[in-house]
């Protein structure tokens, strides 16, 4: 069996349209021929190549890879002279075609993974660099002299979802030392909104051991029956001893007090 004929029957082959006659005669010859064994495992890899299914690249890679394409065709010449008895090479110029478009959509995909995570970073470090911010200026706000400020700082809360150890702690201070009854009340209020936090309850009890104000009075012995927080009973027994405790603030302990006895 001359080369030539092999050549043109390997696809055939491969596709299993040949005769069982052609077929057995074929690899009769392949037994013989390294150079012709060559030729089908590289077209079997090119075959095999095109089945895998492979995401289209965009029209910016389809573009340079035309235009590589198109060297490639000057640098080869218009026309391709297949010899009688050399090895025909196309084959491996379709696989190395082939080879280029993966590799394009290959690198398309990774720099759009790659990409995809620089902003991911970015992002976070942005959030994280706000988030700073913030927090710095409300803890200025909070050590201003002016009370307004001071009430400005705390209501900055409404920036942070989750506020840090820090934070809480910023406005626990305002609640147990501001002299103003203003900026006092207004940390309690942020406060309560984070009641889960033990550094909120203990704060909370503390505060209701030496606050004199009526108003945040109240509404510390409420959030703490609101909690179910017993360790409350204690320093709400001491108000009921003290001659100075105003009398509705006497009712209003003897009417929650067995709820957290």
């Amino acid at each position: 069996m001359e080369k030539e004929h092999v050549f043109d029957q390997i696809p055939e082959y491969l596709d299993g349209h040949l005769s069982k006659t052609e077929t057995a005669k074929l690899e009769k010859h392949l037994e013989q021929c390294a150079e012709c064994q060559k030729e089908v495992e590289e077209m079997r890899i090119l075959f095999t190549g095109f089945d895998n299914e492979v995401s289209a690249p965009t029209d910016r890679l389809r573009a340079k890879f035309e235009a590589a394409l198109e060297q490639e065709k000057m640098q080869q010449g218009k026309v391709v002279r297949v010899e009688s008895g050399k090895s025909s090479n196309w084959a491996g110029n379709l696989l190395k075609i082939a080879a280029s478009i993966a590799l394009l959509v290959v690198a398309f995909q990774m720099g759009s993974l790659f990409q995809q995570r620089k902003v991911n970073q970015d992002l976070a470090q942005l959030k994280d660099e706000t988030h700073k911010m913030k927090q710095t200026a409300m803890l200025s706000l909070m050590e201003n002299q002016s009370a307004s400020k001071r009430i400005q700082g705390v209501n900055y809360i409404e920036e942070f979802e989750e506020p840090d150890e820090a934070i809480i702690q910023a406005l626990a201070n305002r609640l147990l030392y501001d002299e103003n009854d203003n900026v006092r009340m207004t940390a309690f209020e942020a406060l309560v909104k984070f009641t889960a936090s033990e550094t909120v309850k203990t704060t909370f009890i503390e505060a209701l051991e030496h606050e004199k104000n009526p108003s945040i009075q109240v509404a510390i012995i409420q959030a703490l029956v609101q909690i179910q927080e017993k360790k409350a009973a204690e320093p709400m027994k001491k108000l009921l001893e003290k001659e100075d405790t105003q009398p509705f603030i006497k009712d209003q302990i003897r009417a929650v007090l067995p709820s957290i006895s």
